[in-house]
């Protein structure tokens, strides 16, 4: 997770209603649901007036899926997919994406792993077959296993070298627990080191079967195409097995945990449980985080950086899973600062039921509004847009119904849910930088 700047102020509210009404009706597109022959579900969002196409299989595992002792192969396997098939190497891979002008590539999260292509459309067939061979039939060549090791080692290395980063990691696992949702993506050394290539195998048989994975497809296409191929090149994709109920809910540690490091700053993660990916007052907590800390005019920002002058970067984020989630704030400060920095966040969060307004709120609204449109310009985001409704949802919510959603939200709402996650509740806290428990006693009040 990176730090997010792109915001509106208020000032452009009026102007943004208009320019989203006006979107919503020259961007509005087709949106369909079908399944493959083999019963892999297909959602697909047609945008005539652009010339790419975004593909993506998703498959429903993650980090959180694996045993302790296996903790990483999702995200290592995700690196291996781009090592050679039975008919291309990894050089073959690399040329065939480029010789299209092609972005072929994956990412692993928490709850899924995603492998997709984005191309022209006049290679949209090309790069079906690309992905699909890179996805049913790589071989997971013993030497690049080896090497691979390597590389991820150096990877996990990058990440601990970037504090702002790793500080995600940590909370992470003071809030969740080592094992579960609160595992690295990347996984620790000792489990990297163990893989052998029969782990990888039996990890692809027991998820990448047809009843663990949802394909995703935006752009300029026409669907019986699209459909003919791919159901000529995902036909031979097995059955599987059926996937894993959700993981039993993980208990929210409200504790305190400090890394000494030395850094030039302390960064701090605080927060208290939040709601799950499907919640129905989802968008409250999104009006609620928005207000909080989610922009150069929210609370946050404008008392701790811009009032005070105690802090570059500070801004509040949500995460939030199929069961569960998180609220929660980030800053990066002087260690001379921390304790004035956590005081004035706990007051913020604290307080912020009595402090909120309508005109709080109509900024809030604004503000996501044009995130949303803003968000879904590229064939990719709309991708990915629609692989997650359809896996957190089970159906698809259309720009104009999310507006109308947000738009129906009022203070009342907002400030109950507010005085539900915050009043009360214990805020877990994780600190990362020069540093010792002793500098946190009695800090959290």
């Amino acid at each position: 997770m990176t730090t997010k700047e792109r915001f509106w102020t208020s000032q452009n509210d009026r102007n943004l209603t208009l320019l989203i009404s006006f979107a919503i009706v020259l961007r509005e597109s087709m949106f369909k649901k079908t399944y493959l022959g083999n019963g892999i579900p297909v959602v697909m969002e047609q945008v005539k007036d652009v010339r790419s196409v975004a593909l993506g299989v998703w498959v429903k595992v993650g980090s959180r899926n694996e045993l302790p002792e296996k903790n990483g192969i999702s995200h290592f396997l995700e690196h291996m997919f781009f090592k050679g098939t039975q008919k291309r190497s990894a050089r073959d891979i690399a040329v065939d994406t480029d010789s299209m002008g092609g972005d072929l590539n994956a990412f692993t999260s928490r709850e899924s792993t995603t492998f997709y292509i984005k191309v022209l459309d006049e290679y949209f067939d090309k790069g079906i077959e690309l992905l699909s061979d890179i996805f049913i039939h790589s071989t997971f060549p013993e030497e690049d296993i080896e090497k691979e090791k390597g590389i991820i080692k150096e990877e996990i290395k990058m990440v601990e070298d970037t504090p702002d980063d790793y500080i995600y990691d940590l909370f992470n696992q003071t809030i969740w627990g080592s094992a579960g949702i609160g595992q690295s993506i990347l996984g620790r050394r000792e489990t990297i080191k163990s893989f052998i290539r029969e782990d990888l195998v039996s990890h692809t048989k027991k998820h990448y079967g047809t009843k663990g994975i949802v394909i995703s497809c935006a752009g300029n296409f026409e669907t019986d195409r699209l459909l003919d191929a791919l159901n000529h090149n995902f036909n031979s994709l097995r059955k599987g097995l059926e996937p894993e109920t959700v993981p039993s809910r993980s208990k929210f540690n409200s504790r305190i945990k400090v890394h000494s490091k030395e850094l030039s700053e302390v960064h701090l993660c605080l927060g208290v449980e939040g709601m799950p990916q499907a919640s129905k007052d989802r968008y409250v907590l999104f009006i609620l985080n928005t207000i909080l800390g989610g922009g150069v005019s929210s609370r946050l920002f404008q008392e701790i950086r811009e009032k005070r002058g105690l802090a570059y970067s500070v801004y509040s984020y949500i995460s939030s899973y199929a069961d569960t989630g998180v609220l929660a704030v980030y800053a990066g400060t002087g260690k001379k600062k921390v304790s004035q920095v956590i005081e004035l966040i706990l007051k913020e969060l604290r307080g912020l039921a009595d402090m909120l307004s309508d005109v709080d709120v109509e900024r809030a609204k604004a503000q996501l509004k044009g995130n949303l449109i803003l968000g879904l310009e590229s064939t990719s985001s709309r991708m990915q847009n629609i692989a997650r409704q359809e896996m957190y949802y089970g159906r698809y919510y259309s720009p104009s119904e999310i507006i109308k959603d947000i738009n129906s939200i009022s203070l009342a709402q907002v400030k109950e849910l507010t005085e539900k996650l915050i009043s009360g509740s214990k805020v877990a806290l994780t600190a990362l930088g020069p540093v010792s428990e002793n500098d946190f006693k009695g800090i959290m009040g």
